[in-house]
């Protein structure tokens, strides 16, 4: 059974997709851009603060399904350059300094409302 997963604590989609999908056992969460959800606004700053938010944004969607980020299993992460790759790796690190997920990281012509960065994510609960 699918079930839609949202949260007020994650920004809201801007487009005809959900935060996140839950699948049985499985979590697909959409792709987070480094919008801070009370604001409804990019964040400022560069792409440490930027990874940061999407960060947080992936992270209540997880506490928000009853998850966390030991069940993820793989991250897609889009850069507006690789340039920022090693930035962006030192604020993702922090979430998963144990096991981390199976990764992949692309840079990318454009991305939503001149960001950054975009991560997606999916978890399992084993």
């Amino acid at each position: 059974m699918k079930k839609i997963i949202f949260t007020e604590n994650a920004p809201k989609a801007i487009g005809p997709y959900s935060q996140a999908v839950k699948a049985g056992n499985t979590l697909y969460i959409s792709g987070q851009i480094p919008i801070n959800p009370t604001t409804g606004k990019v964040v400022e700053g560069g792409i440490k603060e930027q990874t940061e938010q999407v960060m947080q944004n992936i992270s209540a969607i997880l506490n928000e399904s009853g998850f966390s980020f030991s069940d993820v299993v793989k991250s897609t992460c889009l850069l507006s350059t690789m340039e920022n790759f090693a930035l962006m790796n030192e604020v993702y690190g922090k979430y998963y300094s144990k096991n981390p997920p199976a990764r992949a990281a692309f840079a990318v012509k454009e991305l939503p409302l001149g960001v950054l960065i975009e991560i997606e994510s999916i978890a399992v609960k084993f």
